[in-house]
This record gives structure tokens, C-alpha cells and sequence, in this order.
């Protein structure tokens, strides 16, 4: 039997044993202490390779291997040096003990290992460390679920199991109804303290083989495998009762949460875990619209899915077109109520098509602040805007932008830096921002008011009258022009109602000294009445509609004649 070092009596008192491993016998050699590392283990099953192999796991083979890939034979009596982890245990019952082993191993004449030496310590601490790593990288930290990314490939997995088995599952998200109020009322640490509460809610309602994470902030996701759409209805019904049933109690005092859900059933309706998500989430934001503390199962839809396949293409439209340079701007007339002459032109939005035709601002700004597309287009045309400012030293223009538009940074910058490039033409521009922007935060945009306002420019309100602004926050927003909804103006002639509500609103902006533009004048007797009431602008059909062309450029200006 190989000789085993003096140094064996040191790694005692280290808690280590020494070995040495005749790979031709079979045989392996340890020091005095090996039984102080191998609790538990016989000797017996030590004292060979073989014996050894059984007791490890995951892998059996792993010191062989170990000797075969740590590199190529040396000669002489030079070792190759390896180093493994791996776990030890006489019987299924008993306690893993994790060895860290580092040894050399020594080839014969044909390069083949036929002798290995070495250290084994226990090394319980450190997998136990990796374990919790492992552990703490796969689970949300605060519920102890899976977190995000391993619920996602779950959900894959499920689906290629549904679909090779031919069988059903579903995918749900479950979300906590208002966390925000909860985290506004008492704080993040109480809106936490919900979120946990409510993952061991659902979990305590979930059947074995049900697989639960936490999805976002207040949602949580679940795969219930071997679910039909009966299962999915009486699995929803139980997990909202779980949740609603009772109180939770917090630090700060009981709290009453409840929660929504979306479902859809796979891989009938989702083939992949993208879809899957997809489709859950819009439901779920369905199910709340429709009524905190509900469920519902997604179905097909023939409307949304061919609104959708056109908001794919619109959008795609549109890109393109701002990329060609094919977003441009019509020049609408207003013209002062007694003269008739030009005050200023409305730049409105075209979208030139390959056919020639031209699509209208109606055509596409709904859709493009529906798609997230606005504030790409409302740069184009402030672009569109001033270059015709900066060409055109005499006239005046005004330009639309969306609500969102008011508080994009990257449009101040644009102007910032346009206004800087052309002294004055700001002097000459007028933005127009819709009632509905004015009434929402007061400070933020009397801020935007008076940026503008500092480049010399003036704002007016577009489509007054449709909503609720006070002529008090005009006042106080220091608006420069209110433009009468069209839809009060253009029947004035017929409607008594709509004569009397158009004149009161010129009377209160006259009063406040604020000027007045009257949209969509169809017809002279209109026009007489908007005049002789004091509006100062009129803007429509009886003035001329917009137009691609210019006409400040012509030589000569036909000018509309006052009437009495």
C-alpha cells in the first residue's frame, strides 16, 4: 500500500484527510482522520475507486473525468494538477456532505493516469453559500417566489409541454388592485408588506405542479398546468376570494386589498410565452376597466385584431414618411373679422402618399398619439414651422402640438436651439394647445407658457368651449387667443342656443382682453354675427381651407371684401 505523508497528522487538525489512489488496484489509501471527514461513510466503501464513486453525486464518474480533462500527461515524476466539488453520502436518507478535493494526478508509459494524490476538506458552508446565491438569482426577494425571468421560461417550458402533449394549461397575471393608494396612505414598506401577504394567499390556493412568481411590482403570474377553461374560471373565483376574504394586517393597521385578473388558455391561444404575457396583460387591463376585483378570459377578437394589423401599418406608414420627408404642413387662413385681412395661417399636418394623395391631420394625429408616434411628428412640423418663419420674414403661423408635446424635454431643445438659429421668428408664432392640456396641471403649463412667452411667441387655446377651462385660469395662464370650437360655430345661423353660448364666450374673452378666432364659418351671415359681437378672428370654409400652397408668396393677395 502506497506510503501517505507525515503531513497527514497537519490536515487532521484542519479538519482535512489525505489520500493517495492507485488507479491500477483500484485502491485508495487515506490518512488516520478520513473518518472525521466521511461521517457516517464505512471505510469499506472508501477504499477503492469504485467503492468511492457510488457514494457521489451528482455525477459518479466526476473524479475520473477530472483526471482525463485537466490537461495533457507530464513526464517525470511532475503531477497535473486538478480540482473538483462534489457530494458525498452512504444512503438516500442521509445528509449531503459537500468535498472540495485538490489533488495530482501521475501518468505511466502510455500517458494514462495511474496514480492520483491529494487533499479532501469539507466544504457544507461554502455550497450552502452558492445554494442561497442560486437561490436568491432564481426568486423575487421579497415574496420568495420566482421572479421574473425564471416564471417566463416556466411558462415556455409549459407551453412546449401542452403542445407536445396535446394538452391545456393557462397563464394568469394577478393584479393587486390601487397598491398605489396603499403606498401614497401609508407607505412603500405597508404596500410591501400587501404584496407578501398576497403571494402566500395565492399560494396557499395553488394545486401541486402550479408554478407561481412574482411578474411586477403588484403583479404576480401563474402557469396552472392541466387547466381547462372550467378549471381556469373556479381557479380565479378561488384565488380573488382568497384575496378579498380578509383584512391584511400591517404595522400600520388592516388593510382590505383586492385583486383583478386576466387568463388566457395555451397553447390555443398562445403559442409562446410572448404572446402568452401579452394577452394576459391587456385582459388583465381590461378586467379592471370594466370593474376592480374581476376576472377575464381572453377571446378572440376579429374588430381589435384588424384594428391592430392597421395600426401596424399606419404606424409603419408613418415612420416611413418622416423619413422621407413626406410629413408636411397646409397653410389654413385666419383673417381678421372686419378687414378680412390674412392675421396669421394655421399650419396643419399632410401625409404625402405614394398615389399623390394626401392624408389629413384628422387622419393622423389620433392615430399617431394613440402609437406613441405625436412627438415625432409635432418635431417634424415645428422643423416645418420655423423654416418657413425664417423664409418668410412677414408672416405669421400657427402650429398645433399634442398633450404630451407640452412636456417633452427633447421639444423644448428643439425649439430652444431653432428659436437661437433664427432671432425673431418666435416673434411670429403662435402654439396652439388644446382645452383638455389646459385644465390639467395649472403649474406645469403655465410653466410652458411662459418659456414660450420668453421667445416672444403666443399661445392660444385650441377648440374652447368643449371643456371645462374657467376664464379665471385663462386669465391666470396669460393665453393669448381662444379659438371657439367649430362645432358651436358653424350652425349659429340656425341653432339659438349655439348663438347665444358663442356670444358669451366672445363677450367674457373681450372683457378679459383676450383675443378670439371662430372656427369652421361656413356662410357670410355667420360671419356678420362673429363679427358684430366682437370676435376678432374668423377661420373656415367661407375663408378658403388649407392648402399646400403659399399665399404670402404670390405677388398680390386677393382679399375677401368687408361686408355690412
Amino acid at each position: 500500500m502506497p506510503h501517505v505523508p507525515q503531513a497527514a497528522s497537519i490536515l487532521a487538525s484542519l479538519g482535512q484527510a489525505a489520500f493517495v489512489w492507485d488507479l491500477a488496484a483500484d485502491t485508495i489509501a487515506w490518512s488516520d482522520n478520513a473518518g472525521a471527514v466521511f461521517t457516517d461513510i464505512p471505510p469499506e466503501a472508501l477504499a477503492s475507486g469504485s467503492g468511492f464513486a457510488r457514494l457521489i453525486e451528482p455525477s459518479r464518474s466526476i473524479r475520473s473525468e477530472a483526471l482525463a480533462q485537466s490537461g495533457p500527461a507530464r513526464t517525470g515524476e511532475e503531477g497535473v494538477a486538478y480540482r473538483i466539488e462534489y457530494g458525498v453520502r452512504a444512503a438516500a436518507s442521509a445528509p449531503v456532505i459537500w468535498i472540495e478535493e485538490t489533488g495530482c494526478w501521475f501518468a505511466g508509459p502510455d500517458g494514462k493516469p495511474v496514480r492520483a494524490q491529494g487533499i479532501v476538506r469539507i466544504n457544507n458552508e461554502r455550497h450552502a453559500r452558492d445554494e442561497q446565491l442560486m437561490r436568491l438569482s432564481r426568486h423575487d426577494p421579497l415574496t420568495g417566489e420566482l421572479n421574473r425571468t425564471h416564471l417566463v421560461a416556466s411558462l415556455a417550458e409549459s407551453i412546449e409541454e401542452t403542445m407536445r402533449f396535446r394538452s391545456s394549461s393557462a397563464f394568469m397575471l394577478i393584479g393587486i388592485d390601487h397598491l398605489a393608494r396603499v403606498n401614497d396612505a401609508f407607505g412603500f414598506d405597508v404596500a410591501d408588506a400587501v404584496i407578501a401577504e398576497v403571494g402566500k394567499r395565492i399560494r396557499a390556493k395553488l394545486r401541486g405542479g402550479d408554478v407561481l412568481g412574482r411578474f411586477s411590482g403588484n403583479k404576480f403570474g401563474l402557469v396552472l398546468r392541466n387547466c381547462t377553461v372550467d378549471d381556469t374560471n373556479t381557479a380565479a373565483e378561488r384565488f380573488l376570494a382568497g384575496i378579498r376574504d380578509e383584512v391584511i394586517p400591517t404595522k400600520s393597521g388592516p388593510v382590505s386589498v383586492t385583486a383583478s385578473i386576466g387568463a388566457i388558455s395555451i397553447p390555443r391561444y398562445a403559442r409562446t410565452a410572448d404572446e402568452a404575457i401579452t394577452r394576459a396583460q391587456e385582459t388583465l387591463d381590461g378586467a379592471k376597466r370594466r370593474r376592480a376585483g374581476s376576472f377575464s378570459l381572453w377571446r378572440p377578437n376579429v374588430e381589435r385584431d384588424a384594428q391592430r394589423r392597421v395600426n401596424i401599418r399606419v404606424t409603419d406608414e408613418i415612420v416611413t414618411a418622416l423619413n422621407e420627408r413626406r410629413i408636411v404642413t397646409a397653410f389654413e387662413p385666419v383673417v381678421e373679422a372686419r378687414s378680412r385681412q390674412p392675421a396669421f395661417y394655421e399650419c396643419l399636418v399632410r401625409m404625402e402618399q405614394a398615389d399623390g394623395q394626401a392624408l389629413l391631420a384628422p387622419d393622423i394625429v389620433p392615430v399617431a398619439e394613440r402609437l406613441g408616434l405625436i412627438r415625432l411628428v409635432d418635431h417634424r412640423v415645428l422643423e416645418l414651422v420655423v423654416a418657413e418663419l425664417a423664409a418668410s420674414p412677414n408672416v405669421r403661423l400657427s402650429l398645433n402640438i399634442s398633450p404630451d408635446t407640452t412636456m417633452d424635454p427633447d421639444w423644448w431643445t428643439s425649439i430652444e436651439s431653432l428659436m437661437q438659429a433664427h432671432p425673431g421668428a418666435g416673434e411670429r408664432l403662435i402654439v396652439e394647445i388644446t382645452e383638455t392640456v389646459a385644465i390639467q396641471d395649472i403649474d406645469d403649463i403655465r410653466g410652458f407658457i411662459t418659456r414660450l412667452k420668453n421667445f416672444g411667441s403666443q399661445i392660444a387655446i385650441d377648440d374652447f368651449g368643449a371643456g371645462y377651462t374657467s376664464f379665471r385660469n385663462l386669465r391666470k395662464l396669460g393665453v393669448d387667443i381662444v379659438k371657439i370650437d367649430g362645432a358651436f360655430v358653424q350652425n349659429i345661423a340656425r341653432s339659438a342656443d349655439d348663438r347665444a353660448f358663442v356670444h358669451t364666450l366672445i363677450d367674457l374673452a373681450n372683457r378679459l382682453q383676450i383675443k378670439t378666432v371662430a372656427e369652421w364659418v361656413q356662410d357670410e351671415e355667420a360671419a356678420v354675427m362673429l363679427r358684430e359681437w366682437g370676435c376678432d378672428y374668423i377661420q373656415g370654409r367661407l375663408i378658403g381651407l388649407a392648402s399646400p400652397e403659399r399665399p404670402w408668396a404670390a405677388q398680390a393677395e386677393t382679399v375677401l371684401p368687408a361686408t355690412g
